[in-house]
């Protein structure tokens, strides 16, 4: 069974989202590593991009898939996890640990619109 952390906010498309002030960091869940196996590769967006909730800003892959990334959240690229440049497979270590980006949001209000712990944990269960 996958960890799922109930401090968190989720999207369906399996993004995690923690949201400190007016900064989200956004990743992929644990289930979303489980099932895309060995991540091989992280294409992420640059600093400064505008990203769109629901709108795709980068990809994972991985030896039997690849998966674009959605955004939860709109706002401003402020940092992306430059480790996974190197290591991608750390997701798959630890995928709460290993973010992919930190945007500073432009509307918070997108955060409650996401899966709380209880939701995601029922939806990853009916996938």
């Amino acid at each position: 069974m996958s960890t799922v952390k109930d401090d968190l906010r989720y999207a369906e498309s399996h993004e995690w989202v923690k949201l400190e002030g007016d900064i989200a960091t956004v990743g992929i869940s644990d289930y979303a590593q489980h099932a895309l196996g060995d991540i091989v590769y992280v294409d992420m967006p640059e600093v400064g991009d505008e990203v769109e909730a629901g709108e795709v800003f980068g990809a994972v892959e991985s030896v039997k898939a690849a998966s674009d990334l959605i955004s939860p959240v709109s706002g401003t690229v402020e940092a992306v996890n430059e480790n996974l440049e190197d290591a991608p497979e750390s997701i798959n270590a630890d995928a709460y640990e290993n973010w992919i980006m930190k945007v500073k949001v432009s509307d918070p209000a997108q955060i409650e619109a996401l899966l709380d712990a209880a939701a995601y944990a029922k939806l990853c269960e009916n996938e």
